[in-house]
């Protein structure tokens, strides 16, 4: 990946509600206790043996720690960018919510974001349910969540793979 800013455009209602998320992930990587056996913890760090039980477990209680640290420290630079266009009025009626505001990513900023959005989306989709793409429900108004951070992420995968 080339080492240049990337300008997220986003409205501030928008920059409100990731806040939220990833404040809500952070929140999940931090008072989640490996043993209690959260589908969502171990969605995301995965098995290394799948077929070696003993071996999973004993590289899981080796790794699982400095990973989900490391999922927590992007999750921070993630909000401490959003901080400025994630700071909305209370009054939901207020025209500012919809203003557009630019999140100047530099490139280590960028790669958290990446990895911090993939993890949230990963969340959504345990949560969910969603297994494979046909694991969808349009009526259901929490896909709508599940498919923006999806947008975004792509919006900003495509952004870091533009050659300029």
């Amino acid at each position: 990946m080339i080492d240049r800013i990337v300008v997220v455009e986003i409205t501030r209602i928008e920059a409100a509600h990731l806040a939220g998320l990833v404040g809500q992930f952070a929140d999940l990587l931090r008072d989640s206790a490996p043993e209690e056996g959260d589908p969502a913890i171990a969605r995301l760090v995965p098995s290394a043996y799948t077929d070696d039980d003993t071996a999973a477990r004993e590289f899981r209680s080796l790794t699982q720690s400095d990973l989900l640290d490391r999922r927590g420290a992007d999750a921070g630079l993630v909000l401490a960018s959003l901080t400025d266009a994630a700071d909305i009025p209370d009054d939901p009626e207020d025209p500012v919510l919809l203003e557009q505001v630019e999140i100047r990513l530099d490139a280590e900023t960028a790669r958290a974001w990446l990895r911090t959005l993939a993890a949230v989306r990963l969340v959504l989709a345990t949560r969910l349910g969603v297994v494979e793409e046909d694991d969808h429900d349009h009526d259901d108004p929490r896909f709508g969540v599940y498919d923006w951070i999806g947008y975004r992420l792509d919006g900003l995968v495509g952004a870091l793979e533009r050659e300029d």
